[in-house]
């Protein structure tokens, strides 16, 4: 096994220590910090996911991968932000209220500043009143939302409602992820956009960027 291999495991396993000088060690060994996060840190995350739904991790043990990818990001995220710039769009991300994880919402964040987009992270567990008047305050062209809990799923649609009630929903675009949250339920509360996990999220968010003005 490589040591992208070993950076994959490390994240699945939620080894906070270890993952540190994995990610230390795949730069020094020459990895570019992109790889290290798309062959490494993302593929830990998609497995740690996959193993979630089939019942044989639990949300202790998400926490620990999560805390491990908050520990190589630190290290990996001004090499992967430097030059990257912004001038593509805005978003705005947040968790939605009642629900105090954020399992790949910071990577999500980073992959978006790297992809060119000026973003506000929100952290977790946002009121809905909050997120509307990020909007207002923003006016960004992205909104994403993310949910790790069943029954935080539903204020999603609360979201949708109080932008739409704000006079603001015409004018972004609502993206939706998280553990539990699918393409039918997206569809369902009238999102613009599902994201399986933070890679897939950065070319929808662009697609769906494209279609609103500058």
């Amino acid at each position: 096994m490589g040591i992208l291999s070993d950076i994959k495991n490390a994240v699945f396993d939620g080894e906070e220590n270890k993952i540190v000088e994995l990610v230390r060690q795949a730069l020094d060994e020459g990895q570019a910090a992109n790889e290290i996060l798309d062959k490494g840190l993302v593929e830990g995350l998609r497995a740690t996911g996959d193993a979630f739904e089939k019942g044989e991790k639990f949300i202790p043990e998400m926490l620990l991968s999560s805390e491990s990818m908050k520990r190589a990001m630190v290290i990996l995220k001004p090499l992967l932000v430097e030059g990257a710039g912004g001038g593509f769009g805005k978003a705005v991300l947040a968790t939605v209220e009642g629900d105090v994880h954020d399992i790949g919402l910071e990577l999500v964040g980073t992959m978006f500043e790297t992809a060119g987009f000026e973003i506000r992270n929100m952290g977790p567990d946002v009121p809905t009143e909050d997120i509307v008047e990020a909007v207002k305050e923003d006016k960004p062209h992205i909104v994403g939302l993310s949910a790790l809990l069943s029954n935080t799923m539903d204020v999603m649609p609360d979201v949708l409602e109080a932008l739409e009630k704000n006079g603001l929903r015409d004018s972004v675009k609502v993206m939706v992820g998280g553990a539990p949250v699918k393409q039918d339920f997206a569809d369902e509360i009238g999102a613009d956009g599902w994201a399986y996990d933070a890679a897939s999220a950065v070319p929808k968010a662009k697609a769906l960027r494209s279609q609103l003005p500058d």
